[in-house]
């Protein structure tokens, strides 16, 4: 079939995509054909630098992966209501990586439905239904994640609250409800965690009922990458356990060894969740998502009699796929990689925030970055005009970030697992260019009224590299 032109691709998309299906770059979105490894190629062969995809975890169109998928489907793809080995030998992957008690899986198509059906396990298990969940928090698409998303139900438009949905604070030390420039460090997670166990307590005292579940993600994503202070999470635990609940993990972001250090999130926090759900980088790219869980809440799970079955989660090509996914991460070193490249794209993200007022802080751990755009660093106040700018420079500079946040000013760096030190350097440098430019513009005019300034004429890769900036 001939390649359609950009303009005809849009207004096909006008036509039959519905209008809540929003773009990356609306204005003049990008027409991705191809990529690989850490880098995507538009229509017209041009490359960009992938620093948001957490989806191609080990790199896009990874060889092996896609070796794995074809071979597979050539062969077989079904239910998995008939024997395979590559289900248990996928199940068996990832146990083999989790605490000894979590020792059942159940596969799904997505993190939504992963989600979805940890919320299941959680009130069969415990015969209750109050869920806590986090400010800004979100867990998927789905209605019954929605319900508890407080990223989505928060929004003009956006569904009520339910009445058995309670939201405790983000635990965001540095522009939360608490702050390290006001409590000491240690006082920050009993101050975040107390949020939680009063909620326990009220739910007792005001409904006569016990919780059902906390949910979280181990690292905040839409919350602006936020890294939870310690001991926040096994206060939480403790909390919720003591008055009736389960406590899920939710690895969608994070999970499989991005962080480094670990394979998962939650051992971070050194705490052993009830429930803990995984998704996007799974397959990398391919839809499949998995729950694991204890023995005990799967027995509670089989005792209802109703058969749990999902026609294409853990069909052979995708645990083939993740299976695949899997063996990548190993062999190339993958986790390792993600805490040296990770380690060092902090450290010059430091070193750029010392030159440059507007960040006012840099978190992360491994490749899970996250930049906060400020107009004062001593007041904290968000920037999201100067966040929007660098969105679209950047892009301009054929290097592809993302913002999130509840003030859409953090700048969110989670690229595929095989990014390297040359991409760091390149995205700091150029970051580095064009917040000067910025600021040097706001300097000519003190009348400016936008921190928008005209763009210069974006180069090509082959420009960039030449022209890297080595100040930093």
């Amino acid at each position: 079939m001939e390649q359609m032109t950009k303009k005809e691709t849009i207004a096909l998309r006008d036509k039959h995509i519905g209008k809540s299906c929003q773009l990356f770059f609306r204005q003049d979105p990008l027409k991705i054909m191809r990529a690989k490894a850490q880098y995507m190629y538009d229509e017209k062969g041009d490359a960009y630098l992938d620093c948001i995809n957490n989806v191609a975890h080990v790199g896009h169109c990874h060889p092996a992966v896609v070796e794995a998928g074809c071979r597979q489907m050539s062969i077989l793809n079904t239910n998995n209501r008939f024997l395979h080995d590559n289900i248990v030998l996928c199940a068996q992957r990832i146990i083999n990586t989790m605490p000894d008690k979590l020792s059942v899986c159940y596969f799904v198509n997505s993190g939504s439905e992963a989600n979805d059906l940890a919320l299941r396990l959680a009130q069969i298990h415990t015969g209750n239904r109050q869920v806590i969940t986090l400010e800004h928090a979100y867990h998927g698409h789905l209605t019954s994640l929605i319900d508890i998303s407080h990223y989505k139900f928060n929004l003009p438009g956006g569904p009520p609250q339910k009445d058995y949905v309670h939201v405790a604070s983000c635990p965001d030390t540095y522009r939360g409800k608490y702050r390290d420039s006001d409590y000491a460090k240690e006082e920050l997670s009993k101050l975040y965690s107390d949020e939680i166990l009063t909620i326990c307590q009220n739910v007792s005292s005001e409904k006569g009922e016990k919780i059902c579940a906390f949910i979280a993600e181990s690292l905040l994503s839409c919350g602006g990458q936020i890294i939870p202070p310690d001991n926040y999470m096994k206060n939480v635990y403790d909390h919720v356990r003591q008055n009736g609940g389960v406590c899920i993990a939710d690895e969608v972001q994070v999970g499989f060894g991005r962080l480094g250090k670990h394979w998962w999130g939650f051992q971070m926090h050194d705490v052993i969740p009830d429930i803990v759900t995984m998704g996007k980088p799974m397959g990398n790219g391919h839809p499949i998502a998995a729950v694991v869980t204890t023995e005990e809440i799967a027995e509670s799970f089989r005792r209802t009699g109703v058969e749990y079955f999902n026609t294409y989660g853990g069909n052979p090509v995708s645990c083939a796929i993740a299976n695949a996914v899997f063996d990548t991460i190993e062999k190339e070193n993958l986790r390792e990689h993600a805490l040296v490249v990770g380690e060092y794209l902090f450290d010059s993200c430091q070193i750029l925030a010392k030159k440059h007022a507007c960040i006012g802080d840099v978190r992360g751990v491994g490749l899970f970055l996250g930049i906060e755009m400020v107009k004062d660093r001593d007041l904290r106040t968000p920037d999201k005009a100067t966040a929007s700018y660098v969105l679209k420079r950047m892009r301009e500079e054929h290097i592809l970030v993302s913002a999130d946040g509840p003030e859409c000013n953090v700048i969110k760096i989670k690229p595929p697992m095989v990014f390297t030190k040359e991409n760091v350097d390149e995205v700091v440098s150029t970051l580095d260019r064009v917040l000067k430019e910025l600021r040097d513009s706001q300097q000519k005019s003190s009348n400016v009224k936008s921190t928008e300034v005209p763009s210069k004429e974006p180069r090509t890769r082959k420009s960039l590299k030449e022209d890297r900036i080595k100040s930093i």
